[in-house]
């Protein structure tokens, strides 16, 4: 009996040692051509993956799009284009950890290292006197909330923001619900590294179907395509190092909420209401409860936490009214 199992353990060691160190999925045709448009620039001696792009003749308007967890900026490929043609430039990153940018291990991520890296890319871009728009995405709202609160301090080296436009972010934390596997990421120190090492494909689609909705999940090139963005450069392996924004969120709640509700920037909320994250009512109701200055798009009752992904028309038109408000 006791050799039997000696087998099976000699048998299984080495499967799981494969299985752990499955080598990334190659590049799609679509993820490659995003990747071919941009370029990278080094902030304290990492790469930081970003696109710019010109568009609209006889505008100066300037809009940065920053993306949400787990994912990147190839979020925002639906609506790129049309953006370039509204606005003079179009500029997405991915943050440290994220898409193609580097994924340092072991690092202590935060949301104040991601603001500074966006500081630096539009220094790096020559915007720094420049006004500019800013689009963001759950994990990206509380990074845009940063740079808003920097802005309203004057603080050195900030962004002078046009306008702020928020998408499905968890910016309460009373109203904010993580998926499980979040959960465990975030707050076990033990089991995190085991744990983001067998997270594989079917895990992840799961997750990442599980906050879409059900008429608008995206098909499985698209599932492939977010995959291969994590596993790019083993960024499965930072997921329990960067999901700490989620405790960071806590801890500086009244700094970030704070300057949401005493900003003067003008603000626009586009939320899908079938998100689990962020639910409908809670959620929307908190934030016109706290944030009056800002205007609200709900849109259609199937959206859920991808809104520019699942109704790529109705965010652009959602946010096109916003910008032409004032």
């Amino acid at each position: 009996m006791r050799e039997w199992w000696v087998h099976v353990g000699l048998i299984c060691i080495p499967l799981v040692a494969v299985y752990l160190h499955i080598p990334p999925p190659q590049l799609s045709p679509a993820l490659q051509k995003w990747h071919s448009a941009g370029e990278v620039f080094h902030f304290r001696g990492r790469e930081i993956f970003y696109r710019d792009s010109y568009g609209a003749l006889g505008s100066s308007d300037v809009v940065i799009l920053l993306h949400g967890f787990p994912t990147s900026s190839f979020d925002w490929n639906k609506i790129w284009e049309p953006l370039t043609q509204r606005f003079h430039r179009v500029i997405a990153l991915d943050f440290l950890g994220f898409g193609f940018s580097d994924k340092p291990r072991p690092h202590r991520y935060s949301i104040f290292e991601q603001a500074s890296v966006v500081e630096a890319l539009v220094a790096h871009l020559g915007l720094s006197n420049q006004r500019v728009n800013l689009v963001s995405h759950d994990y990206g709202d509380t990074v845009a909330l940063e740079l808003l609160f920097r802005t309203d301090q004057n603080r050195t080296g900030h962004l002078i923001i046009n306008s702020l436009c928020l998408s499905n972010g968890g910016l309460f934390p009373e109203t904010h619900y993580p998926r499980l596997l979040q959960k465990l990421l975030k707050d076990s120190s033990f089991l995190a590294p085991v744990l983001t090492r067998l997270t594989n494909y079917m895990i992840f689609q799961k997750g990442i179907g599980d906050v879409f909705g059900p008429y608008t999940q995206p098909t499985d090139a698209e599932f492939w395509d977010m995959w291969t963005g994590l596993r790019y450069n083993d960024g499965n392996l930072v997921m329990d190092s960067i999901l700490q924004y989620i405790n960071q969120r806590l801890k500086h709640r009244e700094r970030w909420v704070g300057v949401l509700t005493s900003t003067f920037v003008p603000l626009h909320m586009i939320y899908g209401p079938l998100d689990p994250v962020n639910p409908h009512p809670q959620f929307i109701r908190l934030y016109q409860q706290l944030v009056q200055r800002s205007t609200v798009t709900i849109l259609d009752e199937h959206i859920s936490h991808y809104p520019q992904l699942e109704d790529p028309t109705g965010f652009l038109n959602a946010y096109f009214n916003f910008i032409h408000s004032f």
